[in-house]
C-alpha cells in the first residue's frame, strides 16, 4: 500500500451515494497546489470514504473548505477530457480526515448555525469547535469547469 497526505480545498460538496447491497460510498474532490518551475500547477484528487466513520466532520465540509487526507494511493487513471487531452485521475480511500490549520477562517456564520456560534456562554463541542476554525471561503482559483472528473 502507498500513503499518502494531500493538504487542499474542496472542490466540490461532498458526493454520497450507496452501493447496490447498500454500502454508503461518500466522494471529495480535492484540488491541491504544487509549485513548479515558478507556475502554480493544480492537482485533483478523488477522495473516497467507504461507510460511516467521517460523518461527524463531512457534514461540516462544503465547496473550498480546506481539509487534510490521509490514505491508501490508488493507481492513476488516465482519462480524456473535454477538450480531448488525456488526463490523470488520482485516487485516494482516506483513512484519515482534518480540517485544515491553513484555510481561510470564514469571519460569517456558516450556512449552518450551530449551537456553539448561537450561546456565547456554552463551550463548543470540540467537533464544532474544529469545524467552526476550520470553515472556508471558496478557493477562488478554480472553478467547476476545472474539476477533471
Amino acid at each position: 500500500m502507498n500513503k499518502v497526505t494531500v493538504a487542499g480545498h474542496l472542490g466540490a460538496d461532498p458526493e454520497v451515494r450507496f452501493t447496490s447491497s447498500g454500502q454508503k460510498v461518500t466522494t471529495l474532490r480535492v484540488a491541491a497546489r504544487a509549485r513548479r518551475s515558478g507556475k502554480d500547477e493544480t492537482i485533483w484528487w478523488k477522495v473516497t470514504v467507504w461507510g460511516e466513520q467521517f460523518d461527524k466532520i463531512i457534514v461540516y465540509l462544503k465547496k473550498g473548505s480546506p481539509i487534510i487526507v490521509i490514505g491508501d494511493l490508488s493507481k492513476p487513471e488516465i482519462f480524456t477530457d473535454r477538450d480531448g487531452r488525456p488526463q490523470v485521475s488520482m485516487n485516494i480511500t482516506a483513512e484519515s480526515i482534518m480540517f485544515s490549520p491553513f484555510g481561510r477562517p470564514d469571519s460569517a456564520s456558516g450556512p449552518e448555525t450551530s449551537p456553539a456560534q448561537s450561546s456565547s456562554a456554552a463551550t463548543p463541542h470540540p467537533e464544532m469547535a474544529q469545524a467552526m476554525h476550520g470553515q472556508g471561503k471558496v478557493d477562488p482559483s478554480f472553478s467547476d469547469d476545472e474539476i477533471p472528473f
